[in-house]
This record gives C-alpha cells, structure tokens and sequence, in this order.
C-alpha cells in the first residue's frame, strides 16, 4: 500500500495537539497493515464525499481518504472532528 497526503491534511494534521498527532499517527500505521481493521470502522461515506472513506481516529476525530486499485494507492484527504470533515 502506497499511502500519500493530500495538502489539506497536512495543513489540519499540524493544527492537532501532539497527544492527537502520536494516536493519529498509530491509527495510520494500524490502517497500513490492516485497512479494514474492526478498530478503525472503516467506512464509505455518502452525500458530496460519495466515493471516498473515513476511519476512526477517536470517538470524534475522522481521517477522510481515497483508495484506489483495491487499497494499492490511498490518498488521505483531510483529517478532524466529525463537524469539522463532514
């Protein structure tokens, strides 16, 4: 799995307090290896983010991304609370 980051993510991704940035960066490393993994809730999203997929980082806190080719490329889109991506 190649994983990029898309701008916007990384402009919230360095917002995020460094407790967040360390829980957020486990959760990709966790999504690398397994990115349908009961913990993460991996799941498609609807309305004008049809398409594109979410996981969990916390209760509140989403990473939104694109998979393509069967999770061969995965682009991470944005990342925040559940207000703050949907």
């Amino acid at each position: 799995m190649l994983i990029k980051f898309h701008k916007l993510f990384e402009k919230n991704f360095k917002k995020l307090p460094e407790q967040l940035k360390k829980k957020t960066i486990l959760s990709i490393n966790k999504f690398s290896k397994n990115p349908h993994d009961p913990k993460l809730r991996n799941h498609g999203l609807k309305g004008n983010l049809q398409g594109k997929r979410a996981f969990w980082v916390t209760g509140d806190v989403r990473v939104i991304f694109e998979e393509f080719n069967s999770y061969v490329l995965v682009i991470m889109l944005d990342i925040g609370t559940h207000n703050q991506v949907y």
